[in-house]
């Protein structure tokens, strides 16, 4: 039983496309430590993020805003 060229072609352009998306899917294996060093940075982003907020927040002239518009809140309220 002899193949014709075409279905040759579409034989590997099939086992070709399997393979890439296997690798797509599974990944090929070499960034398999990169997610912990991923985590890591955004971890650290996000701990240097909370410390500028924290320094902000607890600056004098942003409690006073902060004293401020509760005050409003309530005497409208009340």
């Amino acid at each position: 039983m002899t193949r014709s060229i075409a279905s040759g072609i579409r034989g590997r352009r099939s086992r070709w496309l399997r393979a890439r998306w296997t690798l797509l899917i599974a990944g090929s294996g070499r960034d398999r430590g990169m997610s912990t060093a991923e985590y890591a940075v955004g971890t650290i982003a996000a701990c240097a993020f909370a410390a500028l907020l924290f320094k902000v927040v607890t600056s004098p002239e942003v409690q006073q805003m902060i004293s401020g518009l509760i005050n409003r809140a309530l005497n409208v309220a009340g």
